[in-house]
């Protein structure tokens, strides 16, 4: 399955680039933003960030501070953004989401070299279901964060800190039920999708493990988004890193040290994702020096409603993958057996990395667009607009062509022990890696929507993108194509979602002003 879901995603603040010092907002007092000051806050306000940036002026909504008043390498929401400045603002939720999406690459890894063939599908058997249930992170991270940097943009730094930690203790708790339901039915939900004997052993022994830990990932999702927001984004990557980390040493030690197969595998991701969970809830829960922290808060149920509301297509994503996943593996035991399914999970294993990319650059970005539409900074909207898309177009050049010239020691690495298996991988490499031209349109016209606070759009295009698209891509293709058909659903997919995430983008242009 894919951590597309990791298809997700944003935040506001004061960066300092790869560290996590003290950063302040350049102003922690409120400001009404009428209507008179917002027009005159549009007047040139590219050509004045520009200057503040040579003369080391911070540009706020058409207000200034001072070089004297922050260091000339700390990044301002409010900054405006070159391609150096926004690439330094973005790496740590890049990178943070790749480190994410290296836990089930790396158990694959493992299980697949040293376990066996049948646990590994197991692992891939058992992932759809088990990021169903943690996908629910990120409607309070990405939900929940456009929310709350929006609050900020508007200067009400008290209430955004009273809807973050209404948040994350709703997402703890939430998580822990849905640990209890998971553990209770897990076996009945994998004997319903086909699993039997030893493979259905493996994949409840592999889920209940995982599901023990589930509160940690959900949490560790929504914090993702919330770190960036914080001002803290070096220490959501140290975070992050620190987890990945643990994984791959915890999967070396148990799985090959220690021999506990399939349920090292289990130990090792449970324990990461504690750790991924942990630091956050401990610095946030006491005094910092970010800018959200936990306090005591209230319901506010037009908050938490307005949350799901933005976070729903990521949300949408994250079950519609998992179930796109589950047909493919129906499909492709149909038309090539166990070793198509275990073809497609390495395609998967490699698609979480690069999507990951996108993912990350999309939450990266989110807070900048949340905070300036928030303040009506009309032309700064539009910079960061224009150079994402460059930015998303670039990258997905750059991931087809390398996808093209590395397919088959891609394969090698998973499945090379079997030659037959490695030519089947290679030849599906080829076609699938198409979907990276235009995968990322998608991902990031979603959660751009999600920033502007316009949750149906984005909902619509992650619904039409994969419960639509490319299941009747999958459904579909096959039965023309075969097995080639298969691979190529999600090119198709792929191309008519990003074509009407480009609609979108022009319908809604004078409304946002982007």
């Amino acid at each position: 399955m894919e951590h597309k879901n990791q298809d997700h995603m944003p935040e506001c603040q004061v960066l300092e680039s790869h560290t996590s010092e003290s950063h302040t907002l350049e102003s922690h007092t409120p400001e009404t933003h009428t209507a008179a000051a917002d027009t005159a806050d549009m007047v040139d306000t590219a050509d004045t960030a520009d200057a503040a940036d040579r003369s080391g002026t911070a540009t706020t909504a058409g207000k200034s501070v001072t070089g004297s008043k922050r260091p000339k390498d700390k990044i301002q929401l409010s900054d405006h953004f070159d391609y150096k400045r926004l690439f330094r603002f973005v790496l740590p939720s890049v990178a943070m989401m790749i480190f994410t999406s290296i836990y089930s690459v790396v158990d694959g890894f493992f299980v697949s070299n040293f376990v066996g063939k049948v646990p590994f599908a197991a692992v891939n058997f058992t992932m759809p279901v088990l990021m169903l249930l943690s996908s629910v992170g990120f409607i309070f991270g990405t939900g929940g964060n456009a929310l709350v940097s929006k609050t900020m943009g508007e200067g009400d730094y008290e209430r955004s800190n009273r809807l973050f930690s209404m948040l994350i203790y709703i997402a703890a708790g939430v998580g822990a039920v849905l640990a209890v339901v998971g553990i209770i039915f897990l076996p009945q939900i994998i004997s319903k999708l086909g699993a039997e004997g030893e493979m259905l052993d493996n994949c409840v022994l592999y889920g209940r493990i995982i599901l023990a830990a589930q509160p940690a990932f959900v949490l560790q999702y929504a914090f993702q988004s919330f770190f960036v927001t914080a001002g803290k984004p070096g220490l959501g990557f140290v975070a992050t890193v620190g987890a990945g980390l643990m994984n791959m040493v915890l999967d070396a030690v148990f799985i090959i040290a220690f021999g506990w197969g399939i349920a090292g595998a289990a130990a090792a991701t449970a324990a990461s994702g504690l750790t991924g969970a942990l630091i956050p809830l401990i610095y946030f829960a006491r005094k910092n020096s970010s800018l959200l922290k936990l306090t005591k808060t209230s319901y506010d149920g037009k908050a938490l409603l307005k949350t799901c509301t933005n976070g729903a297509s990521e949300f949408v994503t994250s079950i519609a993958m998992s179930v796109v996943s589950m047909l493919y593996n129906l499909q492709l035991m149909k038309y090539a057996g166990a070793d198509g399914v275990a073809a497609y999970g390495v395609l998967m294993y490699v698609n979480y990395i690069f999507i990951a990319v996108f993912i990350g650059y999309s939450v990266g970005t989110a807070p900048l667009f949340g905070y300036n539409y928030g303040a009506q900074n009309h032309s700064e909207l539009h910079n960061l607009f224009r150079r994402s898309l460059w930015v998303i177009n670039v990258c997905g050049v750059v991931m087809f062509a390398l996808i093209q010239l590395l397919a088959g020691k891609c394969a090698a690495v998973f499945v090379g022990y079997d030659p037959e298996l490695v030519k089947m991988t290679t030849e599906a490499f080829h076609i699938y890696c198409c979907s990276f031209l235009f995968v990322g349109m998608s991902i990031f016209g979603s959660a751009f929507f999600t920033a502007l606070n316009n949750g149906l759009i984005s909902a619509i295009i992650s619904f039409m993108r994969t419960l639509v698209f490319e299941v009747g891509a999958v459904l579909i293709l096959p039965l023309i194509f075969g097995i080639q058909g298969i691979w190529g659903s999600v090119v198709v997919a792929e191309v008519v979602s990003a074509a009407l995430t480009i609609g979108f983008m022009i319908a809604k242009r004078s409304k946002y002003h982007y």
